[in-house]
């Protein structure tokens, strides 16, 4: 079935990586709770292979609520030793903490009337913009996700560099990275360009 069917060479054949790239990634996303979770484990995922997270996102679910906003934002360290102990998540404390401090600031900015995906989506990058930097293929991070980096860092988020916030834009949507022949390309362009309305 994968051979037949064009689709973005970087999943392979693992049925889970298969199923993420077919229905969630470079599908444009504008729910809060998801794209904060996204930035969550795209920060867990630095050092590591996307496969790894994707597999053990259940779990970080389960630890983390839902990536329920308000509810991380009140996490104890009780609840940073609780992670610690979990074998079914990354237990790297930096980040764990990291996913509670960016909870508390993602509360911040709600506290503005400002959704999270009015604010990431405003970083979109213009058409010419994304072409230019796509020419020699698909760039580690670009002007716009290292506008949106610094904007986050400047409001204390945490792991949210350049290439983490890039990879964040290609998963949500906010630019479509699929290769022109696969066969979800032109759902996601079409999905991408509504969410910009």
């Amino acid at each position: 079935m994968h051979s037949t069917t064009p689709r973005c060479s970087w999943c392979g054949d693992d049925p889970l990586y298969v199923r993420y790239h077919d229905t969630e990634w470079g599908f444009a996303m504008r729910d809060d709770q998801k794209l904060f979770e996204k930035i969550c484990l795209e920060g867990f995922q630095a050092g590591l292979s996307w496969i790894t997270i994707l597999r053990k996102r259940q779990n970080f679910r389960q630890a983390f609520c839902d990536f329920d906003i308000a509810k991380v934002a009140e996490f104890s360290q009780d609840d940073v030793a609780r992670i610690l102990e979990d074998v079914g998540v990354v237990r790297h404390r930096g980040k764990i903490e990291a996913t509670i401090n960016n909870a508390q600031r993602c509360t911040e900015l709600l506290a503005t009337n400002e959704s999270l995906a009015t604010f990431v989506w405003s970083f979109a990058p213009s058409e010419a913009e994304q072409k230019a930097e796509t020419v020699a293929g698909i760039p580690a991070q670009t002007q716009a996700s290292q506008r949106l980096s610094k904007e986050l860092r400047q409001r204390g988020w945490k792991f949210v560099g350049p290439t983490t916030i890039y990879a964040f834009m290609q998963s949500m949507g906010i630019v479509n990275d699929h290769v022109a022949d696969c066969h979800v390309y032109d759902e996601c362009e079409v999905l991408r360009q509504q969410a910009l309305l």
